[in-house]
């Protein structure tokens, strides 16, 4: 699978607004620190990519994850039962990670993180919150946000639970 490079260009204003089933959270969105990340998830917001995605990986204390094109015309019983291949889907590319090269990669309570396979250039569309200091992903996946309202919000998300809709404030 070919690396996308994102047309968009950060200006680090970013604030994303993420609309769910559960209430609003607002991500102050890392585009200086991790500009393809941030880039590629301002587009598919953009897109309306996002719109209808069910989170579909909870884990108590770790993770709640979402992003998974396959999960938005899923019933959310369904994506509770695990009724479908949940949890492998993305927008058909993947982004170079930047881990390696972000200042401020640090996995905190109500960070934003792009999930992918074993392959470190994997990453496309789905995302995690972190439930709690993470620290060990820290050399292994992107940070790219961090949640500065909604913190209860998030922690309230379980699988099956709706992305209504992600906004983005201050686009360039």
């Amino acid at each position: 699978m070919s690396l996308y490079t994102p047309e968009y260009k950060p200006t680090g204003n970013e604030v994303a607004v993420i609309d769910t089933s559960k209430g609003t959270i607002r991500v102050q969105l890392a585009g200086n620190d991790a500009p393809i990340h941030v880039g590629n998830f301002v587009e598919l917001a953009d897109k309306g990519f996002y719109d209808g995605v069910k989170f579909h990986r909870y884990v108590p204390g770790f993770v709640i994850q979402g992003g998974d094109p396959q999960t938005k015309d899923a019933s959310p019983e369904d994506v509770i039962a695990g009724k479908g291949p949940f949890g492998t889907g993305g927008p058909g590319y993947a982004i170079k990670e930047e881990f390696t090269t972000n200042p401020n990669n640090v996995h905190l309570d109500g960070t934003l993180a792009m999930a992918r396979s074993q392959n470190p250039n994997s990453a496309g569309s789905q995302f995690y919150f972190c439930l709690g200091d993470q620290p060990f992903l820290d050399d292994g996946y992107t940070v790219f946000g961090q949640a500065i309202e909604g913190k209860d919000v998030i922690g309230q998300l379980r699988v099956g639970d709706v992305i209504e809709s992600i906004k983005i404030e201050n686009e360039a």
